[in-house]
């Protein structure tokens, strides 16, 4: 099996909490957007559906759309278990259960796999992965990014943190980051406050905004990042 198909861990969000998690408004979700670290949401193919347009990019995207099921399989029970031993981190109120975010999440992943291979040679889904986008500059009017940079501040430093959100601001108007906390964590990463100060250093402006969504306790804030100078 590929190498990177044994680090990638699919479990993919909808639309519906995308536009919460990103408090995207009408005007935001007619833009041109980015999907960075998208992995198998269902946003892009929703999008699609309504008529929108989204490019959606993870280096998951080199893999099958046979490859990344396989990947599902071997990892959904793990972390529905891992939900259901760490559900006191969690606010189980729109979600009601371990199991039934096992069925959110299964959801989303089987709209992803049946747009996917369209989506692929639409030019959809790019494999790419941040730092480093292949996108020009100010392509896109809003880059946003799920459940990967904060989330993941154990196995990836603070310098990487503040290269990706630099790149998402070169290929963008704006950035988005959600959530601030690291993984099964309720308390904001150690990496956030550090990359803000550098980002404001560097003549960006940085907000953290409360968001009309909360599945990780205390995590209902995105980073609203943009470069003061276009």
């Amino acid at each position: 099996m590929p190498a990177i198909l044994d680090k990638a861990v699919p479990w993919g969000r909808s639309f519906d909490e995308y536009a919460r998690m990103f408090a995207l408004s009408e005007a935001d979700l007619a833009s041109r957007i980015l999907d960075c670290a998208a992995g198998p949401s269902s946003f892009n193919a929703e999008m699609h559906r309504s008529g929108r347009r989204v490019v959606s990019c993870d280096p998951t995207y080199a893999l099958s759309a046979a490859d990344i099921r396989q990947r599902i399989g071997e990892t959904y029970h793990t972390m529905v278990a891992a939900a259901e031993s760490t559900r006191e981190r969690f606010v189980w109120r729109d979600i009601e259960s371990p199991q039934h975010l096992g069925q959110i999440r299964m959801a989303a992943m089987e709209q992803f796999l049946a747009d996917y291979p369209s989506g692929l040679h639409e030019g959809r889904y790019r494999i790419a992965a941040l730092p480093s986008l292949p996108f020009r500059d100010a392509e896109f009017d809003l880059a946003l990014c799920s459940h990967f940079l904060f989330t993941y501040s154990d196995l990836f430093p603070l310098e990487f943190h503040i290269e990706s959100i630099r790149e998402m601001c070169r290929v963008a108007r704006e950035a988005r980051i959600f959530p601030l906390l690291p993984n099964f964590a309720n308390e904001h990463s150690a990496h956030l406050a550090p990359a803000m100060d550098r980002l404001a250093s560097a003549g960006y402006r940085c907000e953290v905004l409360c968001v009309p969504y909360e599945f990780q306790k205390g995590g209902n804030e995105m980073l609203r990042v943009s470069r003061l100078q276009h």
